[in-house]
């Protein structure tokens, strides 16, 4: 069986010898690479091309957000997880929308941060549930700027979807359509929505009433 390439960054050598020890006794994850800064993040995205890469939030010379930022652009066949020690609804949000896939705390249990990576790798949206219920109050309470555009009956089905944790491929198979096209109106909700990851479109599209987490919840 072929393993989860994994590149973890973390400023603190022996989070990092922790955090290394679970993933890689999990047996179908392997580290790869360590970064203990994030410009090195970047060197080794490029270098090592992994599955996912488990980035800290703070880190010197570049911070977790600002490497998840270039990796949208430059390593865009690598899933990101956020993993740290902060709850502070203004970082999650800018994780968010800077386009991570997760983001889980490190007071999570190891099975649920191993589970994060799997779920990250196969395209699902992970959020820790603690940081739940604070985020979807912040998004409730934002006023919204202008009006959002309606979504399509297939991008509803999409949606339903997404939030239940499929990932493209399976949704595909649901509904009778190409991983392509998936992708297609997944970027359009993206557009409509003004939102940078599956997790934060959903929590928009709850917010707006499209849809209710009590059809299917995101991975957590």
């Amino acid at each position: 069986m072929k393993k989860i390439r994994v590149l973890l960054a973390d400023d603190h050598a022996i989070v990092r010898v922790g955090i290394r020890q679970f993933l890689d006794s999990a047996g179908d994850i392997e580290v790869v690479a360590e970064a203990g800064d994030g410009e090195r993040a970047k060197e080794l995205l490029e270098v090592e091309s992994p599955d996912v890469a488990v980035l800290d939030i703070q880190m010197p010379k570049a911070t977790g957000i600002e490497v998840t930022r270039w990796a949208k652009t430059n390593a865009q066949g690598t899933g990101i997880l956020i993993l740290t020690a902060y709850d502070d609804d203004p970082y999650v949000m800018a994780v968010l929308q800077a386009g991570a896939n997760g983001y889980v705390l490190k007071t999570a249990a190891p099975d649920d941060i191993i589970q994060a990576v799997r779920d990250v790798h196969d395209g699902k949206s992970v959020l820790d549930p603690s940081v739940t219920g604070a985020l979807m109050a912040q998004i409730f309470h934002q006023p919204e700027t202008q009006p959002v555009e309606q979504p399509t009956q297939r991008e509803m089905e999409v949606l339903h979807l997404v939030a239940k944790g499929f990932t493209n491929k399976a949704i595909g198979v649901q509904l009778s359509i190409s991983d392509r096209t998936v992708q297609g109106h997944l970027a359009h909700i993206f557009d409509k929505l003004q939102a940078a990851s599956r997790t934060e479109a959903v929590m928009r599209a709850v917010s707006l009433g499209w849809i209710s987490l009590g059809t299917g919840t995101l991975s957590e």
